[in-house]
């Protein structure tokens, strides 16, 4: 039949026909960092001139010769199926290089590098007249040395400069070995500041969002779905390709201190706001799944983290301890795997997972009791097994390095404190993870994998670190980094921050707050409304990876803010309604351990505290559930009768004071939360409460003033006092007595006001317990 198409056409055409069956279907343009290739009907291919990579021409398609042997291999060929590229590359690996790719490194400022300090060609940057998207000493050790492919982003000064610092990075390992590319990835970095200012029609350096909790205090997974399809594009543009996150951990316990991290207590809420963030970040729209503008999600933490005694969090040795006094782990389950695990969109799954620093105490029948990166039950039995997972299984950060004491942050390694780095690193691999999060250097992994070879066999071993390298590089394949991996930097400055996803950012602030209480309509305010804003104490703080801050008096907003919106005054006297701005308790870095405690002889475990007053803990469990009865340690970590203090009374001092100061004229409080909060110290005396989860006070005024109507619903409970705090099981969702207040109304979970009075919809219809 082909010869009888040739026979019908003209001369001329029958030349063009040749040529056009002849010729390349591709093109290359040249950029300021790459050059890209553009295949007909297929991918876009950017590679670095420096890196030493050719070109191959195959069926008159581009591709790249990322091993430089001359020749097309499969893990090249962007035409076969990821599976097929991730199997072949796996087993071209060399051990060390499968050891680099396992690592997951510490966080990485840009510029300035690790927390523990970096050098640039041998000096501070500071003084090493560098550009700020210069690769530092040690990031080149540990992508060169070390085989290191997952990078992890902190602070970076500016989106340009992100996107350059990613462009380094890949022409770096591009011409380095197989070519395997970096896969950079970042914390949840949206959070509103307070004193940002939106303004329609402009841009920011990255849109800015409520945290998790704000989120979903809008009771809607399609506003979660709406933040995981922008913020994957900010990510993309900055270079990076892995979010680690969303943190789906059911936050049973009031007093944990990541409680703000997360989608809140109640398992239904949970699960459909973290399938509907891993969608958001992980589904290219024009593929209906994985592509190009897709970024990994990896759900964390697996089996859920919010259950430690107590409140207390295992970043420390005296929070290492999960306990399930209500017999409840399959609630906590619920988000991943009915969550996270079934997606809606192409994608099917979340691509990654992080188990959390907990012990889970009591739950594996076999007896043993060790952290959940290092259980082979929690990993292998129930999340391999059970549920089927065949992702990447992650590390939490510094799970291997050795025991630093009871309130040393960062180092990690629960239930097999005993053991060396090498042996947990070999202990985390037979468990069933993949990678090692916060570790820069191979050898420790190689010395595992040796151990492997004299307990297993060589074979049995290499079979199950290539196991591991399959799943790492079928997530760098998904997100189409071995396509390109370069950013054009004028699509970063174009993308992050700019105003439609500032203004879908500022919205969701909008809908993230939540009206509490509103008596005799005190709210909303108008223009010509006196308003009397005292000045606030912000305690000092501790950080946890740098300097914390110093503490001090100011005022809570900005005066030229405050002026768009209301009649500001100097005093109460003067004033119609005082606005008061505070923050729910803060119990310190350490909260429930005191290292001086215990250096006198005591146990160092203290009460947790959710009121302003000083809380002494008279109904306090004792013994505790869980404790280590090595002798360095503490078994029963009890804290009956113990004294709390927090450390901001003041805010509490600050509204009675104001309310006084104030006479018969109402007062309002903004509190701004990250734990739920006995609000019953102040409630009857104030007339207006407005719940705030991390957004800027523009977005605060907007409510207050009636531009917006509050629309938020609690996604927690308001404990009615500390007794039952103590009461409620740790693992148990929603099962505290809430605060009633003077009108009669619930602080449950669910409630809110709108102008109209108390907030009945969809959304209480298909979420709000009875």
């Amino acid at each position: 039949m082909k010869t009888n198409v040739y026979l019908h056409l003209s001369a001329a055409g029958l030349l063009l026909f040749l040529l056009s069956a002849c010729g390349l279907k591709w093109t290359e343009t040249s950029g300021e960092d790459f050059n890209l290739l553009i295949n007909e009907g297929g991918p876009e291919l950017g590679y670095s001139p420096s890196s030493g990579v050719n070109v191959l021409t195959v069926d008159r398609f581009a591709f790249k010769d990322l091993n430089q042997n001359g020749s097309l291999d499969p893990y090249e060929d962007w035409r076969l199926s990821t599976d097929e590229r991730a199997t072949d590359l796996a087993t071209r690996m060399s051990i060390e290089q499968i050891a680099g790719l396992m690592l997951y490194s510490g966080h990485q400022a840009i510029p300035g590098g690790g927390y523990r300090g970096s050098t640039y060609g041998g000096k501070p940057y500071p003084e090493s007249g560098k550009e700020p998207y210069a690769l530092s000493d040690q990031q080149i050790k540990f992508l060169t040395e070390d085989n290191l492919r997952h990078v992890l982003y902190t602070r970076v000064e500016s989106p340009a400069v992100a996107a350059r610092w990613n462009n380094n990075a890949q022409a770096l390992v591009e011409g380095i070995g197989l070519g395997i590319p970096a896969n950079n990835s970042s914390d949840p970095r949206h959070q509103a500041e307070n004193n940002d200012e939106f303004n329609i029609g402009a841009g920011g350096d990255i849109s800015r969002w409520p945290n998790a909790l704000g989120v979903t205090a809008s009771f809607d997974p399609d506003l979660m779905l709406e933040f995981g399809e922008i913020a994957s594009s900010e990510y993309r543009a900055l270079g990076i390709a892995t979010a680690l996150s969303p943190q789906v951990d059911l936050a049973t316990d009031p007093r944990w201190y990541r409680f703000n991290g997360t989608f809140g207590p109640d398992p239904a809420l949970a699960t459909d706001m973290a399938r509907a963030y891993v969608d958001g970040f992980q589904t290219t729209a024009s593929a209906n799944g994985w592509g190009n503008q897709s970024v990994n999600a990896m759900v964390k933490h697996w089996p859920g983290g919010g259950t430690g005694e107590a409140g207390r969090d295992a970043h420390y040795g005296f929070g290492k301890f999960a306990v399930f006094p209500g017999n409840n782990l399959q609630d906590h389950l619920k988000p991943f795997v009915e969550g996270a695990f079934k997606l809606n969109g192409g994608t099917g799954s979340a691509s990654a997972v992080m188990p959390y620093y907990t012990i889970s105490t009591g739950l594996d029948p076999s007896g043993e009791n060790v952290g959940n990166a290092f259980s082979s039950y929690f990993i292998n039995d129930m999340l391999r097994g059970e549920y089927g997972y065949d992702g990447v299984i992650c590390t939490d950060w510094g799970v291997t390095r050795e025991d630093g004491g009871m309130a040393q942050f960062g180092a990690t390694p629960w239930g097999v404190e005993g053991l060396t780095e090498a042996e947990r690193h070999y202990r985390v691999l037979m468990a069933g993870c993949d990678q090692f999060g916060g570790n820069n250097a191979s050898g420790p992994v190689i010395e595992a994998y040796e151990m492997g070879v004299k307990e297993i066999g060589k074979e049995a071993m290499r079979k199950r670190m290539e196991q591991s390298a399959v799943r790492l590089l079928r997530n760098i394949f998904n997100v189409g980094l071995f396509e390109n991996p370069y950013i054009n930097v004028a699509n970063t400055e174009a993308t992050v921050g700019k105003p439609e996803f500032m203004e879908a950012g500022y919205k969701a602030q909008l809908r993230s707050l939540v009206l509490l209480k509103n008596e005799n309509n005190v709210l909303p305010l108008n223009q010509t409304t006196k308003v009397y804003v005292p000045e606030r104490y912000d305690p000092p703080t501790e950080g946890f990876f740098g300097p914390g801050r110093p503490g001090g008096w100011a005022a809570p907003v900005d005066s030229a803010l405050l002026d768009r919106y209301v009649t500001p005054v100097a005093t109460a006297a003067e004033a119609e309604v005082a606005i008061v701005f505070i923050t729910d308790p803060q119990n310190g870095r350490t909260a429930g351990y005191s290292a001086e405690l215990a250096e006198s002889g005591d146990n160092g475990f203290l009460p947790i505290s959710l009121q302003y007053d000083a809380y002494r803990a008279t109904e306090a469990r004792d013994p505790s559930l869980a404790g280590d009865s090595r002798e360095q340690d503490v078994l029963n970590r009890t804290y009956k009768n113990k004294l709390a203090e927090i450390s901001n009374r003041s805010d509490l001092e600050l509204v009675l004071k104001t309310v006084q100061e104030m006479g018969d004229k109402p007062v309002v409080v903004v509190l701004s939360l990250s734990n739920p909060t006995v609000v019953a110290e102040f409630e009857k005396e104030i007339d207006g409460l407005l719940i705030d989860f991390g957004v800027q006070r523009q977005a605060v005024l907007e409510i207050l003033t009636g531009k917006e109507t509050p629309s938020g619903l609690l996604p927690l409970q308001m404990p009615a006092n500390m007794l039952t705090v103590e009461q409620q099981f740790e693992d148990v969702p929603l099962d505290m007595d809430p605060h009633v207040d003077v009108s009669g109304h619930s602080y449950d979970f669910g409630f809110g006001l709108n102008w109209d009075g108390m907030i009945e919809d969809e959304r209480t219809a298909r979420y709000k317990k009875d």
